[in-house]
């Protein structure tokens, strides 16, 4: 098996993901993922597609991951794993689709506006 790469994104992170078979390696940046997202929910999202497909430990991922925070960062590498996943076998589509694992959330930041505090808080109103 040759090395698959994808693409994966949440906010302003971007993970590329590169994926071949291995023993469970997981690189992010040229750290290992543990780590890299020292937050054990941030470990549990990664693996969500291994664990799905029945895949852990079956895998070496090398990530490139930039922008965003630590959390937007590990929904996008997740995303780009099953795409990778979904690349080496297409048996394993219906499953991580119907863990939503395969849909890009489109949620961005709302713009701040002119004449507001943020993008939907008013300044103070003062009746007197």
């Amino acid at each position: 098996m040759d090395r698959i790469n994808a693409i994966g994104r949440r906010k302003t992170a971007v993970s590329r993901v590169y994926l071949s078979a291995g023993n469970g390696n997981i690189q992010v940046n040229g750290k290992e993922y543990k780590q890299y997202f020292p937050s054990e929910i941030l470990q549990i999202i990664l693996n969500q597609p291994f664990t799905s497909v029945n895949g852990i430990g079956a895998y070496d991922v090398k990530v490139n991951v930039r922008g965003g925070g630590i959390t937007g960062q590990a929904e996008a590498t997740r995303m780009a794993i099953s795409r990778a996943l979904v690349e080496l076998n297409a048996e394993f589509r219906p499953t991580l689709k119907k863990e939503g694992f395969l849909t890009r959330d489109s949620r961005m930041v709302e713009r701040k506006k002119y004449g507001r505090a943020k993008a939907r808080r008013r300044f103070q109103f003062s009746k007197r």
